[in-house]
């Protein structure tokens, strides 16, 4: 292959005027044997400039992401594409140094390549990786270090989350590597350089990945286990340079000697949780837990403590080490020996660790104001909870307070200074209420502090609702919320509740308080059936002012929020059930439309076809609403299914499947139309969540769906494209139920269609088949047309020798498998069929021999035993 051809195209990639002809250029030649390696030699070349280098790594990562795998062709289709194992050979010969070599601009996408190959050749075809990277690993020269432990982290990250049985080879692996590597952080530890740390850090990342999920004790002896410890406490003990504090605070926690402290903490914490935890670990990690307790609790809760203490001396720690730290405390709570060490440095704790984190800081303040969709994005994000120190914080107060005698007491008593102080600032005083309402659950379960939840709520809550800070309003609707379950003394109390929180839903200015009020009023209709009546009278107002405030916030929560409103107050939103269903639609192409965020758009998303789902059940007894919703709704499945957003396929079948419970007009026979054409071009793997719409199609306006024969061939396709390609026995199970359905439905009327259907059954049924429910399901498609027509399917099943008598002795072996009312009533009525069928090509022993287990059966279905005299008689009369 000529590289500089091959430069030339790369090059020509990058130039907007010229990509199109270049990519159609590599898409002609990159099946040419030597263009692969040619590839990533042109990577490699240090006399190319960056960009192109860059656009090869791209094209490399992608060619070798796609086609790698050797993989078998489809039935009646080519081969696929795969690369050369002569060009593998040769990219697995090379690539580990490419990585070692490589610049940081496009190692990564050259580690992507080494994880794709260690997933399809390890070890079968490519061992030599281990000793490649046990070469450099034990090489003097440091160069070759990092790109060496970059492609042990590829290695290991493939078994990450295998189980134990299909670690082997990697875990033969690491008795080579893993001295290896302990050798090499062990001789970097001294060194502080920035270099250092960075290997440092990757050789901790392989670590982690390699005990995350399975601590290989034959692997990871006593003692080894104890070296890589105190590597990990070393780590998190010592010091920062003064390089490590130069940089802004939001920009630290990317430096490699904070990154280093959060890896060593991630692997404390877990080796901690997982595998040190007595009565929380498995069995086999039993006596390994009561080893760790004792042997590791005293140094590494010095070295923690040790870190809080410095941040409560304004010494700043990344976010994530805080919150690793106390998520170790909280684990030690749990256990008497380490609640011992633990338990004098608790009341500190609280009072300057978790009371200033739980408190309203200045970072809010700032993004409040700057940002507050921001605001209201993070503190609504329910993976911030995994990575928050806030969480973690509350967490820790929580497990306390809760499982240690006093705790709870001790805190309460100051939390109570900090309220009745007249000198408290307001962000404290947001603590304190933040740290009363995460112990909402510990307080409600004793009498001295649930007796005192009603004064509480007047002192110190209603009077926040007031506050000229939004975010002491936001407080006050979260302690609503955190307090929901809670049945006041006073009547009026609750009303009180109901009545500000309302009010701060529907007046309040600012959009995180609006968003917490809203949260606070589904958490009053769920958990406080008398709330209902002091909502009721304003409920208009709050549906519509729900709708302005999700389509402001794309916050899925609040989506949730009118979910419940829909389904407490149906009569009372009845009249502005289309103008809802039209927000909802509205914001859902607005959510769309956007780019930022794509994960949370599609949640809220998601939360939005729910909403309209929702809408539309409830209706459910008003068909006249419903026939008014469904042109709306119909925009937006078509929306979704003619651009092919298969992240919504789900939730718009199931609104399909909803508008055609009870009727279907002519539009829905549009979208039937439609959902055909979907699942012929790429919903294959959508059908059973098409199911339900298509099982209505056909049962709830039969003669419509007859009187055009093209939809009775689009279920049959759809059912012979589920059961002809590997789908898996579920989808088939689903489509077989189809063809039943069709077929019982259409009694008499699509004998045209049957020889079709009953050949697609009994192909599959011929064919292997794992699980009884499949089988079970193409007899019943077999013995729906026997009930249709014995002649007919006789005559059909003639026409395969010895067919007849297999599905027969086939059926009758499966008899017991036919296991709900409808599966048995179908297998009566067939057998009932036969009996009644006496010039069937049939052989009478078929049914002697079968006599004794056929009535047992019988006898067993117990909906029919008072019929089992009457059968009885009817078979010994034929």
């Amino acid at each position: 292959m000529d590289t500089r051809k091959l430069i030339d195209l790369l090059r020509a990639t990058i130039d907007p005027n010229q990509r199109k002809q270049a990519e159609e250029q590599l898409a002609q030649i990159h099946k040419i044997i030597g263009f692969a390696p040619s590839l990533l030699q042109v990577v490699m070349m240090n006399d190319c400039e960056m960009p192109v280098r860059q656009a090869g790594a791209i094209y490399l990562k992608n060619l070798i992401s796609q086609n790698w795998q050797d993989r078998e062709a489809e039935p009646g289709q080519p081969m696929p594409f795969s690369l050369h194992e002569q060009d593998r050979s040769l990219i697995r010969e090379t690539i580990v140094d490419a990585v070692v070599h490589a610049p940081d601009l496009i190692r990564t996408q050259l580690c992507t390549c080494v994880n794709n190959m260690v997933k399809h050749d390890f070890p079968g075809r490519w061992t030599q990786i281990v000793d490649k990277i046990s070469i450099y690993l034990s090489n003097p020269e440091a160069s070759g270090w990092y790109g060496a432990l970059l492609c042990l982290y590829q290695l290991v990250k493939n078994f990450e989350y295998k189980k134990v049985e299909d670690r082997g080879p990697l875990h033969e692996a690491m008795n080579l590597l893993l001295p290896q590597l302990y050798q090499l952080v062990a001789q970097l530890l001294p060194d502080p350089s920035e270099q250092s740390v960075l290997l440092q850090k990757t050789a901790l990342k392989v670590y982690f990945a390699l005990t995350q999920y399975t601590l290989p004790l034959d692997l990871i002896t006593k003692e080894v286990f104890t070296q890589w410890m105190e590597v990990c406490r070393q780590v998190v003990d010592r010091p920062v340079p003064p390089a490590a504090l130069q940089p802004d605070e939001d920009e630290r926690s990317d430096l490699p000697w904070w990154k280093c402290k959060k890896w060593a903490m991630h692997i404390l914490y877990r080796m901690f949780e997982r595998y040190g935890s007595p009565g929380n670990v498995t069995k086999e990690y039993n006596e390994f837990a009561e080893w760790y307790l004792q042997t590791f609790s005293s140094g590494i809760l010095e070295v923690l403590l040790k870190q809080l203490d410095l941040y409560r001396n304004k010494t700043w720690l990344p976010p994530r080490v805080i919150q690793q730290t106390l998520n170790y405390l909280n684990q030690a709570v749990s256990h008497a020996h380490t609640w011992k060490l633990l338990k004098p440095h608790m009341p500190a704790i609280i009072q300057d660790i978790i009371f200033p984190i739980m408190s309203y800081s200045s970072e809010d303040e700032e993004l409040w104001t700057v940002d507050p969709h921001e605001y209201i994005r993070v503190k609504f994000d329910v993976f911030e909870d995994y990575i928050s120190p806030v969480s973690a914080a509350q967490n820790l107060l929580r497990s306390s307070c809760k499982k240690r005698k006093q705790m709870l007491q001790k805190t309460m008593q100051l939390l109570d200074q900090v309220l009745n102080n007249p000198a408290t600032e307001p962000p404290q005083k947001d603590g304190a209420l933040h740290m009363i309402g995460g112990l909402a659950d510990v307080l409600l379960k004793k009498k001295a502090y649930s007796s005192q939840i009603d004064q509480l709520f007047i002192k110190y809550v209603f009077p926040e609702f007031g506050s000229p800070r939004g975010h002491m309003r936001a407080r006050a609707c979260w302690m609503v919320h955190f307090f929901s379950e809670f049945h006041f003394n006073q009547e009026q109390v609750l009303a009180e509740a109901v009545r500000l929180t309302t009010g701060a839903l529907l007046q309040d200015k600012d959009l995180p308080v609006k968003v917490e009020a809203a949260i606070a009023i589904q958490s009053l209709l769920s958990d406080q059936e008398h709330s209902h009546k002091y909502i009721e009278p304003q409920v208009k107002e709050i549906a519509l002012e729900l709708l302005t405030l999700i389509r402001e916030t794309e916050n899925e929560d609040v989506t949730g929020v009118m979910q419940k409103l829909v389904c407490v107050f149906t009569v009372q939103l009845t009249p502005i059930a289309v103008e809802m269903c039209q927000h909802l639609a509205g914001t859902f192409s607005q959510v769309l439309d956007t780019d930022e965020g794509s994960d949370e758009k599609a949640i809220t998303a998601m939360g939005l076809l729910n909403t309209i789902e929702t809408l539309l059940t409830v209706m459910e007894e008003k068909p006249e609403v419903q026939q008014l919703l469904e042109p709306t709704i119909l925009q937006v499945v078509a929306h979704v299914l003619q651009n092919e957003l298969q992240e919504f396929y789900e939730e718009v079948f199931a609104l399909v499947s909803e508008l055609t419970s009870k009727r279907v007009s002519d539009d829905m026979w549009k979208v039937f139309e439609l959902l055909y054409q979907v699942f012929m071009k790429n919903g294959l793997d959508h059908f059973t969540d098409m199911m339900p719409a298509l099982h209505n199609y056909v049962t709830v306006c039969t003669d419509a769906f007859l009187a055009d024969e093209k939809r009775l061939l689009a279920i049959y396709n759809m059912c012979k494209e589920v059961m002809s390609k590997d789908c898996g026995e579920d989808p088939e199970s689903h489509a077989a139920k189809l063809l039943e359905v069709v077929i019982l439905q259409c009694h008499g009327r699509i004998d045209q269609a049957i020889p079709m259907i009953v050949e697609l059954a009994a192909t599959r049924l011929l064919r292997q088949v794992r699980t009884s429910e499949l089988r079970t399901m193409c007899l019943q498609v077999l013995i729906a047309a026997l009930y249709y027509n014995p002649h007919l399917l006789f005559s059909i099943l003639d026409k395969r020798p010895d067919f007849a008598e297999h599905f027969i002795k086939q059926w009758l072996h499966d008899i017991d498998c036919f296991l709900g009312v409808h599966d048995r009533k179908m297998c009566l009525l067939g057998l009932c069929t036969c009996i009644r069928s006496s010039p069937l090509k049939i052989s009478d022993f078929l049914f002697l021999k079968q006599f004794k287990k056929f009535f047992t059966t019988l006898y067993s279905f117990n909906l029919y035993t008072s019929n089992y005299n009457t059968k009885f008689a009817i078979f010994t009369q034929v």
